[in-house]
């Protein structure tokens, strides 16, 4: 971008528009790092003073955000989902004009004597169907999804795609989503293996959303534990 002093805008303003422009293009992609304050210098060639500003800006506006230590980067952006058990990832994140994709990372068959099972009445039986999934925004991975289900009824997941919407798939099962129970938001740190999945570093901040799905017949779908990145995910509630 050329830097002019005829124009009427004020030098860090110019600078200001020309990153956000880099960033709406996808030039500068989020979680990426921006040049450095010296390279920015070189490139606009212009005071550091006015590069503060542009930067100071940005992040008051939510462009970016800066690491102690390590640089500043394009912010994340965050997938607003409403707290509502039909309302799904890829629902969330095409609201969100995002692109959603999934990527399955275990898909196994529990039994009395495995590890790993969960405690529920409805699934009381030999076999559960254990299915992991990293859902990604547009290519940015944002949550690990632990669903189990009653092997029984839907042991047909152990072939089906599952690169997409789940409930669609289900849907097309004839499975209609009726209601969930029990279902809560906690509070935790991620661990070694949910860090390597989500691209995050060990501790980072996460939530976890339980829930127990159930179809219009009140049979159970799922047991789920959707462990999801809080820097890049807000729910919301509106009381209508």
């Amino acid at each position: 971008m050329s830097i002019t002093m005829d124009d009427a805008s004020p030098l860090f303003e110019q600078i200001k528009e020309d990153i956000k422009s880099k960033i709406q293009r996808g030039i500068y992609s989020p979680g990426a790092k921006i040049p450095t304050e010296v390279e920015l210098i070189a490139e606009y060639d212009v005071s550091r003073i006015t590069i503060r500003r542009a930067v100071e800006e940005l992040c008051k506006e939510g462009y970016l955000e800066k690491n102690q230590g390590r640089g500043t980067y394009v912010k994340n952006k965050k997938i607003f989902r409403k707290i509502e058990h039909n309302i799904n990832f890829s629902n969330s994140c095409e609201a969100n004009g995002m692109v959603p994709s999934a990527l399955v990372t275990q898909r196994t068959v529990l039994t009395k004597t495995s590890p790993g099972r969960v405690d529920h009445p409805d699934l009381d039986q030999e076999a559960i169907l254990f299915l992991q999934r990293v859902r990604l925004a547009d290519n940015i991975p944002v949550m690990l999804e632990n669903n189990y289900f009653p092997y029984n009824s839907y042991s047909y997941l152990l072939t089906e795609d599952l690169d997409g919407s789940l409930y669609k798939l289900l849907a097309s099962h004839n499975t209609q989503i009726g209601c969930s129970h029990n279902s809560y938001i906690d509070a935790l740190k991620a661990d070694q293996k949910q860090a390597q999945l989500l691209n995050i570093s060990v501790g980072d901040p996460l939530f976890l959303l339980y829930t127990e799905l159930y179809d219009t017949h009140n049979h159970l779908i799922y047991v789920g534990k959707e462990y999801i990145v809080a820097s890049r995910y807000r729910f919301n509630y509106e009381n209508t």
